[in-house]
């Protein structure tokens, strides 16, 4: 382990020896008594540095609460090799950090475009079921003999993703830059795979490996692979903050889990401390099969995205938009909303003061 670097005056951001970079208190009482675990993970092409910003706001802010962890097993080109491998990959990153940390008792995970799916993927794969005798992490009042959900042994708490495509990327103005022409989304389906490789692949719901269904549409479920919509549900909570226009990488309607019909109306900001964000609702769980078709520009129906839909809509969604319409670099809103560079996209500072706002400890 290397020496911890002062940063800022009152946090310290340090390389793991897996790879990874940590971000807690420089005060010595205070990062010792952190038992929360959060876990951010970047999108595609990305690195640990598209954290920075947000990790030490966490740790600022919530100095003797939060152990945040900013992955880099997953940086630049890897993140072309699949949302599955991607997903292996940061599992063995987040339990060897738990053996190395054993007084961490909980467990979050912030997530950006690409890295909210690879995350939807990993707690799935670190969902269990255990008796609490065999946990010594758990609360004191959990009664004896108890059976406790956990991820990677550490209780589930805020699980919050950022413009994050989780009905994947074809149809209708999902991906903007391609400006909701139909033609220029069927080539984008064709020749997909040669820039984004496998990742591609998935987000294009195009993969069959082995003759099964897409990974998105496998992630909807409770499969052998993996225990994803179970893993889900056990997190306290569930946050997907979208950006309502100028993200030409992510749409509003993948990114915030609606149909069409389902995206609201709104005017401005709701609030003078967070300038840009302009809705808010608070979704319950939907446990029906029947719901409103998605009508693609043809009039048909997409039922492959109308399954992700309903599927994700079966547990509770807390659902923040963001607007970044009044900002000179609104066209990088993909970015701001993540504020990935301090100096380029300090607009979105207020969406992360929104995030530590509203995180449950």
């Amino acid at each position: 382990m290397e020496n911890g670097r002062l940063e800022n005056g009152d946090v310290c951001s340090s390389e793991s020896v897996n790879g990874g970079e940590y971000v807690v208190s420089c005060k010595e009482s205070d990062a010792s008594s952190a038992d929360h675990l959060v876990v951010m993970v970047h999108g595609i092409l990305g690195s640990t540095a598209d954290w920075k910003f947000a990790a030490e706001q966490f740790v600022r802010m919530l100095p003797d609460k939060v152990f945040v962890h900013r992955s880099e097993r997953n940086v630049a080109k890897l993140t072309l090799d699949g949302v599955d491998v991607m997903g292996e990959r940061l599992a063995e990153e987040i339990l060897e950090l738990i053996t190395q940390k054993p007084d961490l008792r909980k467990i979050s995970f912030v997530a950006h475009s690409v890295g909210g799916l690879v995350a939807r993927y990993v707690i799935g794969r670190l969902y269990r079921i255990t008796r609490t005798e065999d946990v010594g992490n758990l609360p004191p009042n959990a009664c004896e003999g108890e059976s406790k959900v956990t991820i990677g042994g550490l209780i589930p708490i805020n699980f919050i993703t950022v413009a994050t495509p989780h009905l994947g990327s074809r149809g209708n103005k999902q991906v903007p830059f391609l400006f909701g022409v139909s033609a220029f989304e069927k080539a984008a389906v064709c020749v997909i795979h040669w820039i984004f490789r496998r990742t591609g692949r998935h987000l294009f719901l195009t993969d069959d490996d082995e003759g099964k269904p897409p990974l998105l549409k496998r992630m909807v479920e409770d499969r052998e692979d993996g225990y994803f919509m179970s893993a889900l549900r056990s997190f306290q909570r569930r946050v997907a903050y979208s950006n309502v226009g100028y993200d030409h990488i992510v749409g509003w309607r993948t990114s915030s889990i609606r149909r069409h019909v389902e995206l609201p109306k709104w005017e401005d900001s709701i609030n003078e401390k967070y300038p840009h964000v302009v809705y808010e609702e608070h979704c319950k769980a939907c446990d029906t099969e029947e719901s409103d078709p998605i009508l693609t520009e043809g009039g048909g129906l997409d039922n492959l995205e109308e399954e992700l839909v309903t599927g994700l809509s079966r547990v509770s969604w807390e659902k923040v938009d963001v607007s970044f319409h009044s900002s000179k670099m609104r066209f990088a809103a993909h970015s701001i909303i993540q504020v990935k560079d301090h100096y380029m996209h300090s607009d979105g500072a207020d969406v992360i003061q929104h995030m530590i706002d509203h995180f449950l400890i």
